[in-house]
């Protein structure tokens, strides 16, 4: 919330002057000051990565003026590939009072060109060993090759083991599925959406299919699930590669005309062992934001722990999550991991807490996080989308 504010007081705003190039326009809404002691910063990313950048000194904008500045750089010589971002800051030359030379008074983050999603696709490796069901298993459905093993549950339809040469990127016990649920905000407590909201917490899931094809190197497997407490049907839809590449598609599908309250995610729940410890990512950041709350985030590529993403609210509740996300990825010590890919921009969070920890229940019992022990796992939540934190009310 601060974060955000911060970044609406700022008294200095920037926008192309016409369309995306080299050229800003700069508006100073400073009532009393100019901008005189102020350089403008700026860089070039493409992809997250930096490309080029530079200082422009002299700013001359007085109060309540825009002008027009050309960056010395040439639109024509960038990638022609690549989602091109400007980042631009405005930074004192010298200290005013307690705040230092070099302080950021304003920045804003410009689109040069688009990221480009593509829908992610399972394609087998011609080199590698070819994948095979084993049908025969009483519990589990199993896809196995090429270093490869996946086991799916009969019961639930659900993934028990993801295996890759040998490293099981499941936790024990746990599985990948679907979710619909955070732990409640104040703000989520203030609208009693706790109540409002409840039948979505653990939805029943009725299996009523498993079935499962193979085609040009593809295993892929679909399960069907029946959710009378939300009059909905479930569908997803597994297509496993032999790099070890899983597709993924979820699919709801509502009862028409069914009254059934909003749900506060839509997504998927993956636990992993606690030594995936690492995450980075391209998305909004570093600090954690959410759908109605990132204006003040920036695209990037960031690197940060696990440990790093949870915010000691004063009651437990949800954290961490970031937003617009190109890929995100879970990684050990070693660099080994998963990687997220999505068709569209989406949210992630990755914790060393359950979302059951961080969920006080229906009624408030006023705990602290500091009294919410970890848990010896990294909980990995995906989200196509994610409900706002609302701010001015409940």
């Amino acid at each position: 919330h601060m974060e955000e504010v911060r970044y609406y007081y700022q008294s200095v705003w920037t926008s192309w002057a016409g369309d995306a190039g080299n050229t800003v326009e700069v508006l100073n809404e400073n009532f009393f000051r100019g901008l005189e002691n102020y350089d403008l910063h700026w860089e070039v990313l493409c992809d997250g990565t930096p490309l080029r950048r530079g200082v422009v000194d002299g700013l001359k904008a007085a109060p309540q003026q825009r002008v027009r500045i050309t960056l010395p750089y040439d639109p024509a010589t960038l990638p022609a590939a690549g989602e091109l971002l400007l980042d631009v800051a405005y930074k004192l030359k010298t200290a005013e009072g307690i705040l230092p030379a070099g302080h950021t008074a304003a920045r804003a983050q410009l689109p040069i060109r688009e990221y480009v999603f593509t829908a992610p696709a399972a394609k087998s490796a011609a080199e590698g060993e070819s994948l095979f069901v084993a049908d025969n298993h009483k519990d589990f459905l199993i896809v196995a090759g090429n270093g490869l093993r996946l086991d799916f549950s009969r019961k639930t339809g659900f993934i028990t083991r993801y295996e890759v040469r040998g490293l099981d990127f499941l936790a024990d016990g746990s599985t990948l599925r679907p979710n619909f649920w955070r732990a409640p905000t104040d703000n989520d407590f203030g609208a009693g959406l706790q109540h409002k909201m409840a039948v979505w917490k653990q939805p029943e899931m009725k299996l009523k299919t498993l079935t499962h094809a193979e085609a040009d190197g593809i295993v892929t497997v679909k399960a069907g699930y029946e959710m009378p407490g939300v009059q909905a049907t479930l569908e997803i839809e597994y297509a496993v590669d032999n790099t070890g590449a899983v597709t993924i598609a979820q699919s709801l599908h509502a009862t028409p005309g069914a009254q059934v309250p909003d749900m506060f995610r839509f997504g998927m729940q993956l636990v992993m062992p606690k030594d995936f410890e690492y995450i980075s990512y391209y998305g909004r950041g570093p600090v954690e934001n959410y759908s109605n709350r990132n204006h003040s985030t920036d695209l990037g590529i960031y690197h940060q722990t696990v440990d790093e993403q949870f915010y000691p609210y004063i009651r437990p509740q949800e954290t961490g999550t970031k937003t617009d996300i190109r890929w995100w990825k879970v990684l050990d010590v070693k660099g080994t991991g998963l990687q997220f890919v999505a068709d569209a921009p989406f949210s992630a969070s990755s914790l060393h807490y359950t979302i059951e920890s961080l969920d006080e229940g229906p009624v408030k019992k006023q705990g602290h996080s500091q009294e919410v022990e970890k848990a010896d796992l990294t909980n990995v939540l995906i989200d196509k989308a994610q409900m706002g934190l609302a701010c001015i009310d409940s």
